[in-house]
């Protein structure tokens, strides 16, 4: 993240630049940064202007109270302007939920790609687990308990309880703790994590959904409806892979559709 810019409210955006050919901006899931994308990036460098930042509240980037998914979107418009005022959007998880949102305001974009954005309409007790968490992540962030809200959320995930006490030994869990407040953030983009059909109604740039063959198949159905309610949307699954995407797989998808 060797560049910067201003979001209309003031944060301060750490990005970075690879590549050359049409832009694409990369919009990380939650808990990530974007040194996280930097793998797709330099997949698809060859052919496309891979832009990779921080979401505010992460890595390089700064953060300005009250939070509103609004604000997010207003960064991406920074980001764009930066990067030329030309590109196409890319997000993974609720990243994608972000690209979905700034696509549906009317945000000048080329068209629009997302990977499994985890809206739970056809995952068992799915709303009432997403209402759970919600309290419990904003009363946990509220009173500070950052470790507590890192394991909701890795519990939301799927991950057991072995493996949320040895991430708690290891060395990332302090990184982990210093974006915890960042799941707020995610949240909101999630709203109550159900598919928002009139939102994606409104969408006029193509969109491509893309999901994991060995995914769960909440996810799969969820990406396919997706790529239903958008009116110029498509649907691609990725024979093999899971919620943990593998670069090598999704960047000659990404490249074919966004550098297209």
């Amino acid at each position: 993240m060797d560049k910067k810019t201003t979001s209309r409210d003031g944060t301060s955006l750490a990005y970075g630049v690879i590549g050359q050919g049409p832009t694409v901006i990369l919009v990380s899931g939650a808990m990530s940064t974007g040194g996280t994308m930097a793998p797709l990036a330099q997949r698809l460098a060859d052919h496309c202007t891979a832009v990779v930042y921080d979401r505010r509240g992460r890595g390089g980037s700064g953060d300005t109270a009250p939070y509103s998914v609004g604000r997010e979107v207003e960064d991406l418009t920074a980001l764009i302007d930066a990067v030329g005022g030309d590109a196409a959007l890319f997000g993974v998880s609720s990243g994608g939920a972000l690209v979905l949102h700034a696509a549906a305001s009317g945000l000048p974009l080329r068209r629009a790609a997302v990977y499994e954005v985890p809206y739970a309409d056809h995952l068992a007790d799915g709303a009432a687990r997403e209402a759970a968490y919600k309290e419990r992540l904003n009363a946990a962030l509220g009173e500070g308990r950052r470790g507590e809200a890192v394991e909701l959320f890795l519990r939301l995930t799927g991950l057991g309880e072995e493996m949320i006490q040895g991430a708690r030994q290891s060395p990332m869990w302090a990184g982990m703790e210093a974006v915890a407040p960042s799941l707020a953030h995610d949240d909101a983009v999630m709203g109550d994590g159900l598919l928002p059909r009139d939102r994606l109604a409104a969408i006029t740039v193509p969109v491509l959904s893309v999901a994991g063959g060995a995914s769960p198949e909440w996810m799969r159905t969820a990406s396919r409806e997706i790529a239903e309610t958008v009116p110029k949307g498509a649907y691609r699954v990725l024979e093999g892979q899971t919620h943990m995407v593998e670069p090598e797989v999704l960047g000659p998808v990404l490249t074919e559709f966004l550098a297209g």
